[in-house]
């Protein structure tokens, strides 16, 4: 395991999850960084969280992913870091990330899968998460 990160805290490992979707595909678009950063500053979930550390837990997660099974790493650092009800949230996040371009990767779809695995979402809340968020990411064709 990496000398960087040995525990999280809750707010940075929701953001780890986040950097995770958002990296499944080997790249991190203007729409994912977008959704991550208006996230960090909106949701009640991250009140007192000082937002000018996204990046540096961006670049720690980053910095993980790319070590020998970091994937692996990362999951266990935000399992153990978030309660069972805030891992149903770093899931909900994670699809809000995954979403912000359609349509959601193959890639994407592996990570989200082993996420939901790894933070031991049951089927039908992860259901519900999934068409919560397809619900809100819904656009009008004019």
């Amino acid at each position: 395991m990496t000398e960087l990160a040995t525990t999280l805290n809750p707010h940075a490992a929701l953001i780890y999850v986040m950097v995770v979707v958002s990296a499944a595909d080997a790249r991190m678009s203007d729409a994912e960084l977008h959704t991550i950063g208006d996230t960090v500053r909106l949701l009640p979930v991250f009140r007192g969280f000082n937002d000018d550390k996204i990046i540096p837990v961006a670049r720690e997660c980053a910095a993980i992913l790319q070590e020998r099974e970091g994937l692996d790493a990362v999951m266990g650092l935000v399992k153990e870091a978030l309660s069972p009800a805030l891992r149903e949230t770093a899931y909900a996040l994670a699809l809000d990330v995954a979403l912000a371009e359609a349509p959601v990767l193959p890639e994407e779809n592996r990570i989200l899968q082993r996420l939901r695995s790894a933070l031991e979402i049951d089927r039908l809340t992860a259901a519900a998460l999934e068409k919560a968020a397809i619900v809100r990411h819904a656009h009008i064709n004019l």
